[in-house]
């Protein structure tokens, strides 16, 4: 048997150049400002809320990092790729910054809704978007009362809307004796509007009568009730300035109370209010009894 001859039969395969070039060293230097000056713009975007106001910002952080590294790969020949994904993102960071901006733009309301926004809404921090939904619900209408023309009526006026007044003066009257006004900005329905439950029904208590020309604006009960059922946060909100509006007049009824001996009382401490009165003077009058029953000996 013949032996074979191994060194004739050289099976080594000789190593094929690398397409890609190897990394044999690290660069001495950095990448330059403009890249160091991209990431930080990436950082402060990713930074940003949520909301309308946090995807602005947001956008405009992600527009500026990425044109800075759109003009660092064009300083480097060899990145083709990097170069056009970094312009692709780019633009499309950009276009959605224009496109909110319009739409920022584009959320303006009447000179009436503006001071409504101003004076109850901006301060709990409620974006023109929400308000924005809040004016749909109500149609952007404003309603007007001329003066002595009565808003509701005692025992008749069904309750099925929420109202805040624009403009003008509101007296609220029960059984022909004065109460308290409604200022502007304040609800004129809002301890009707929180005694009830969505499934009841109800009337006026109280008679709401314009002192002057009135401007308000009212929102109907079921379409108010299905907003609050789609976005969560305007219920909450309405929960707020509702319930500290009631809060306000009702302090303000606790400064002016008296009962017929010249003694103040708290409205808050009864449960009934239509009790309030006799409830207070039956009170004092056990307490003269009791202390001319102590003078009689």
């Amino acid at each position: 048997m013949e032996i074979p001859d191994f060194e004739a039969m050289n099976f080594t395969v000789e190593p094929v150049a690398s397409t890609y070039p190897l990394c044999e060293e690290w660069r001495e230097g950095s990448e330059g400002a403009v890249f160091h000056l991209a990431n930080i713009f990436l950082f402060l975007g990713f930074m940003g809320g949520s909301g309308f106001y946090g995807l602005l910002y947001l956008f405009i952080f992600l527009t500026l990092g990425f044109f800075c590294f759109t003009l660092w790969s064009l300083s480097d020949p060899c990145t083709t790729d990097s170069f056009l994904w970094s312009f692709a993102l780019f633009a499309i960071c950009l276009v959605q910054v224009l496109y909110l901006s319009y739409r920022l733009r584009s959320v303006s309301f009447d000179k009436d809704f503006q001071e409504l926004y101003n004076c109850m809404f901006k301060r709990l921090g409620v974006s023109l978007a929400h308000f924005g939904k809040i004016v749909a619900c109500c149609d952007g209408e404003v309603h007007t009362l001329e003066k002595d023309q009565c808003f509701a009526a005692e025992g008749k006026t069904s309750i099925d809307k929420l109202s805040v007044l624009l403009s003008g003066r509101i007296r609220v009257t029960i059984n022909g004796e004065f109460l308290h006004y409604i200022h502007p900005f304040q609800f004129l329905d809002s301890p009707e509007w929180d005694s009830l439950q969505p499934s009841e029904e109800g009337v006026f208590e109280v008679t709401l009568q314009a002192d002057d020309p009135c401007r308000y604006v009212t929102w109907r009960r079921k379409k108010l009730y299905l907003l609050f059922a789609k976005h969560r946060y305007i219920a909450k909100i309405f929960a707020l300035v509702v319930r500290r509006d009631i809060a306000e007049k009702l302090y303000s009824l606790s400064d002016m109370a008296c009962n017929r001996y010249g003694y103040p009382y708290d409205l808050r401490l009864p449960r009934d209010p239509h009790l309030l009165g006799t409830e207070v003077e039956r009170a004092d009058d056990d307490l003269q009894v009791s202390v001319q029953g102590r003078r009689a000996p």
